[in-house]
């Protein structure tokens, strides 16, 4: 059994924010978490009545940091349909919103950051502390598995982690070389491997034609792709399997307008899943990505001219008719 896991990371912008008032924060959630639109909600509910209507499980993690500026009862909105939904609530952290929150940054150096990695380790623990409790306040249980906003970790956030009792990671991104990630280990680890004290569930990846990688998210690949790195990730007895997503993907959050090249691609996902053998969906609460029995590094899906044409044409055609995020 392979299991998937598909992890949301499920978010206000801090970039979308423009105050403190009762308005702000709800403009706020239409475009980043409820992603209302003229075609209908796009966002947290209309996933959570898709993985209901095909059975399966995904791993919402949730930033609490919001409610530095507008109170826990912003983060009960994100928290109570995902629990009422019987899916998983698990712990992200965007420092940003540290530059919003004025005396009400609970450090006392009041210090800021694009990244939690940008903190020493004492500070660390503070803020995940903070994070952690308020994710609790909010009605979440107590959560086991964190990702860094920007996936902006560091060694220091696994060692906080460990410290204040979360035992899973999913910061590790092997194929964003390049990102934000300090954490010290390589786009060769692939797999789930203890490291600092907690257990890092890297984010699944395919292999590209110059032979790099190429990160498993929602808006990265094309369907076909995420399933033939499933069934990849299956024939090799691969134990499991991460795909990133976040709340406002299925939308373009100014325009407020549905992606339908991007719906589609989660909505096939979730319905294949559902009748695939040997797959099921997991979450951290309940059925945690294990340790692989072997120490040998599982490979990527390898890359084809034809899955990576087509990828490019949908991602024109997406990027065109829809553009950013």
């Amino acid at each position: 059994m392979t299991r998937v896991f598909i992890t949301i990371d499920t978010e206000y912008s801090s970039g979308m924010y423009s105050g403190p008032s009762a308005a702000s924060r709800a403009e706020n959630f239409a475009r980043s978490v409820g992603c209302i639109t003229p075609e209908g909600p796009a966002g947290v509910t209309h996933k959570l009545e898709l993985l209901e209507r095909y059975g399966q499980k995904a791993v919402f993690f949730v930033d609490p940091m919001p409610a530095l500026v507008w109170g826990v009862a912003a983060i009960e909105d994100i928290v109570a349909p995902i629990i009422a939904a019987g899916q998983d609530v698990q712990l992200h952290c965007h420092t940003e919103w540290l530059g919003h929150a004025g005396n009400a940054n609970p450090l006392a150096s009041k210090r800021t950051g694009l990244c939690i990695a940008d903190f020493p380790f004492d500070e660390q623990c503070e803020l995940l502390s903070y994070a952690r409790d308020t994710l609790i306040a909010a009605g979440a249980p107590a959560p086991v598995a964190f990702r860094a906003g920007n996936y902006g970790a560091n060694d220091d956030t696994l060692r906080a982690l460990a410290a204040i009792g979360v035992a899973y990671d999913s910061s590790h991104c092997p194929a964003l070389t390049d990102g934000l990630c300090r954490i010290s280990l390589g786009p060769e680890t692939r797999d789930p491997t203890r490291h600092m004290g907690v257990i890092e569930v890297p984010a699944g990846t395919i292999g590209t034609m110059r032979g790099g990688q190429r990160h498993a998210q929602i808006t990265a690949l094309t369907l076909a792709e995420m399933l033939a790195a499933i069934r990849h990730a299956r024939s090799e007895g691969r134990e499991s399997f991460t795909l990133v997503s976040h709340s406002f993907e299925l939308i373009n959050r100014r325009k407020l307008a549905v992606n339908h090249i991007v719906r589609r691609r989660f909505t096939g996902l979730v319905k294949a899943l559902a009748g695939m053998r040997g797959i099921a969906t997991g979450t951290f609460a309940h059925t945690p990505p294990p340790l692989p029995a072997s120490r040998a590094q599982s490979q990527p899906l390898p890359a084809t001219a034809m899955r990576t044409g087509l990828r490019l044409a949908e991602q024109f055609v997406s990027n065109t008719l829809y553009g950013a995020l």
